[in-house]
């Protein structure tokens, strides 16, 4: 039988515990977020639509994110046993200099219209983590303004090669001279990918107000104050600001850009180059012919050419033709620290973070971009503990398999399947005749009415055809 007694009321103290109230309503909302999908969430509620949907959007059928998301999901880990695991070790070298996790941010376009502290918040949130920031050529911060942001971090530079090449080459003159490290010329943008969301959101720099805007900023009155009362936007590389985005970025593109321009930019630079948008082995193999240090396995974000491969799919094959000559590292579609474990195993020198950055900004500023970090270095090193490594050394292909919903064509089956399209007879077509008139109902009744008879005088009056053999 089950003894009973009186509550002791010092037991009780100790089982009753109340939390201390958290007073400042960001740090009670970013407290609550344990995934970077809680971030998001909460960044969804404090923006409005056409800037929530430029970060969160993708190009045409957003087919190129789903997919690389997916890549993600589809990961089986293979962790060890009986390893003494107590702490691991996150730190990276990554192009001359260490970082403190293996990930960086990303470079983000018209940032401040995510949230108004933008590229001072990611820069500013960087330099504590130890761990490196982009600065977009579309940033709406410049970049001595960065570097004053993070004054003893790791600054990068994302390059645009425009159609007026002395802005470009200014902007890496001027990268150069506050002390950034790294320059990543990008060569997925020829011309702006078809971002519907924006078209439809009628999203243009800056913000045009219809019913539907206002009516969506009404429960949204912090972004509104923050974006009316502090100073206007500016891009580092645009003389105008007027226009749709994707206008914009066709004025500021050019379909032109060639080898020729990475020499150049090359000869110019002091640190670092990295080509970033590569997308196939082949290309990968021609830049580490010619010597850059790094190259940037992405489709941007999706936001591009649609349909376009899967970076984290890519990884291993370019790792394996050119990981000993240049840094490989992946970005599209990372949202978990397990993503970013992944990669590492399968080659990736380093990884960059874009929308997951964006989210923590809009739910809560520089404490949001923080708030990012904070999840993603706990999940990659629970994830590291898991799988019972203790350095990202450790890490290697025997602790992942790619599982893929998508297996492409066989070559041998589509060369068998092109080899019989082309031994296959053509029809030559004979010149149309009039067409007769219509019979009567008393001649058609006349007609066999079976399809059997139908068959079998089509039978008799075509000659059997040899069917073209196909090997495999």
């Amino acid at each position: 039988m089950v003894q009973r007694q009186f509550p002791n009321p010092k037991e009780l103290a100790q089982l009753m515990r109340f939390k201390t109230p958290t007073l400042d309503p960001t740090d009670r909302r970013l407290e609550k977020a344990l995934t970077i999908a809680d971030l998001r969430a909460i960044a969804k509620r404090r923006t409005p639509k056409a800037p929530f949907d430029y970060t969160e959007g993708a190009a045409e059928g957003e087919l190129s994110l789903a997919r690389a998301r997916q890549a993600f999901q589809d990961v089986e880990f293979h962790p060890s046993i009986l390893r003494s695991v107590p702490v691991v070790d996150t730190t990276r070298e990554v192009l001359g200099g260490t970082s403190a996790l293996p990930f960086g941010i990303a470079p983000t376009g018209f940032t401040r219209l995510m949230q108004t502290e933008g590229e001072i918040a990611g820069a500013g949130a960087a330099g504590a983590a130890g761990i490196t920031f982009t600065l977009s050529t579309l940033g709406t911060t410049s970049i001595e303004d960065v570097k004053a942001a993070n004054p003893t971090g790791r600054n990068w530079f994302q390059l645009y090669v425009m159609r007026e090449r002395e802005i470009s080459y200014e902007l890496t003159r001027r990268a150069a001279a506050a002390g950034f490290d790294t320059i990543f010329f990008t060569v997925d943008t020829p011309v702006a990918g078809a971002r519907l969301r924006d078209k439809r959101n009628g999203f243009s720099i800056p913000p045009q107000l219809t019913p539907g805007t206002i009516i969506n900023a009404i429960p949204r009155p912090a972004w509104w104050i923050n974006f009316l009362t502090t100073p206007s936007l500016e891009f580092a590389s645009l003389s105008t600001t007027g226009g749709t985005v994707g206008e914009l970025l066709d004025s500021a593109m050019d379909p032109t850009i060639s080898f020729d321009d990475l020499d150049i930019i090359r000869s110019m630079w002091p640190g670092k180059i990295v080509v970033k948008g590569v997308q196939t082995v082949e290309d990968a193999k021609l830049l580490a012919d010619r010597g850059v240090d790094g190259v940037v396995l992405s489709n941007h974000g999706g936001r591009q050419l649609d349909r376009a491969p899967i970076p984290f799919h890519l990884l291993p094959h370019v790792v394996r033709e050119v990981g000993a000559d240049l840094e490989v590292h992946v970005d599209t579609g990372i949202m978990n620290g397990a993503d970013i474990v992944a990669s590492i195993a399968l080659g990736a020198r380093f990884t960059l973070i874009g929308r997951a950055y964006l989210y923590g900004l809009m739910a809560g500023g520089r404490r949001g971009v923080d708030k990012t970090i904070s999840i993603l270095k706990t999940e990659v090193e629970r994830t590291m503990k898991l799988l019972e490594v203790a350095t990202l050394d450790e890490l290697g292909p025997q602790h992942v398999t790619q599982l893929t919903r998508m297996v492409p064509i066989a070559k041998p089956m589509a060369d068998a399947a092109e080899q019989a399209l082309a031994a296959k007879p053509k029809t030559v077509r004979s010149p149309r005749t009039p067409a007769a008139a219509k019979p009567s109902t008393a001649a058609s009744s006349s007609k066999p009415s079976t399809t059997k008879n139908l068959a079998a005088k089509s039978a008799a009056a075509k000659p059997a055809a040899k069917k073209p053999s196909v090997k495999n």
